[in-house]
């Protein structure tokens, strides 16, 4: 490879095994303080993202998320807190993972390695022009990947990228790459802990601005979210108390007759109470 694979880099630390517990720990967090930091160096590179990913979506596009082991799995992460988070279908944001489900808990040997298996992935849920693919590998080499977005480009697929390190295959053939450097992990080439504790960041962020774009926020509440278990049914029955100055007697009414607190903040706003 032609570019420094920082993510490989050795560890700022040595001889962790004869550290105590504490230091270890102290350690481990003061290389973690550098994440923010470095995701904050490409807020404008996210920007560019997250606005294509609502102008697609307001065209009737998905967004996908493709990537192998731990990359992978935060891209699945993130989407399947989409639908209880801003009530949106499971099918709007998808995460796929190289191995396939079986890879969420177990690595799927050599996986990462095929060239053809993730567009076969992407063809097998009918993607299409309206769509937009973010690939995920801190490395920025995986195969699976990076071959995953060639074949989007050439079928007219808008992509973008999350990767940690400059200058990557993966980031050079991304429409929207974005570089977010952390640096040596604590343990060496162990791109888990900042590289994945910073793609974890960014999707945050690239999620949920997308949401919020596309109106499934009102104030800063959740009004949109599946009411799924009792604790988000004691959440949407405060945001009614506060919403509308309401008694819980009340707000749990609204619930319970709306069965969502959008449509229970406008029905009552209209009269309907």
């Amino acid at each position: 490879m032609d570019f420094t694979k920082t993510t490989e880099q050795a560890s700022n630390y040595n001889h962790l095994e004869k550290m105590t517990v504490i230091e270890l720990l102290t350690h481990i967090n003061s290389e973690d303080k550098t994440v923010p930091f470095a995701v904050e160096k490409v807020i404008p590179a996210i920007e560019k993202l997250v606005q294509v990913i609502v102008q697609q979506m307001k065209n009737g596009g998905r967004l996908f998320y493709i990537g192998s082991g731990t990359s992978g799995r935060l891209g699945i992460l993130d989407a399947s807190e989409c639908p209880p988070t801003f009530g949106v279908p499971h099918n709007l944001v998808i995460g796929i993972i190289a191995g396939g489900d079986t890879a969420i808990r177990k690595a799927v040997e050599f996986a990462e390695d095929s060239i053809t298996q993730c567009w076969k992935d992407l063809k097998s849920h009918n993607i299409n022009n309206n769509d937009i693919v973010i690939g995920i590998a801190a490395s920025g080499t995986t195969p699976y990947v990076v071959n995953g977005l060639k074949k989007c480009n050439e079928n007219n697929i808008l992509t973008g990228c999350i990767t940690c390190n400059v200058g990557s295959p993966l980031a050079k053939i991304a429409k929207y790459p974005i570089e977010v450097v952390v640096g040596p992990e604590f343990v060496t080439g162990s791109s888990r802990m900042k590289a994945g504790t910073a793609q974890k960041l960014i999707l945050n962020m690239i999620s949920t601005g997308v949401m919020i774009q596309l109106g499934k926020i009102k104030g800063n509440k959740m009004v949109d979210m599946q009411l799924t278990n009792n604790k988000l049914v004691i959440r949407g029955t405060k945001i009614l108390m506060e919403e509308l100055n309401i008694s819980e007697e009340k707000a749990i009414e609204l619930l319970i007759k709306h069965k969502n607190v959008r449509t229970a903040i406008q029905n009552y706003t209209n009269g309907n109470r």
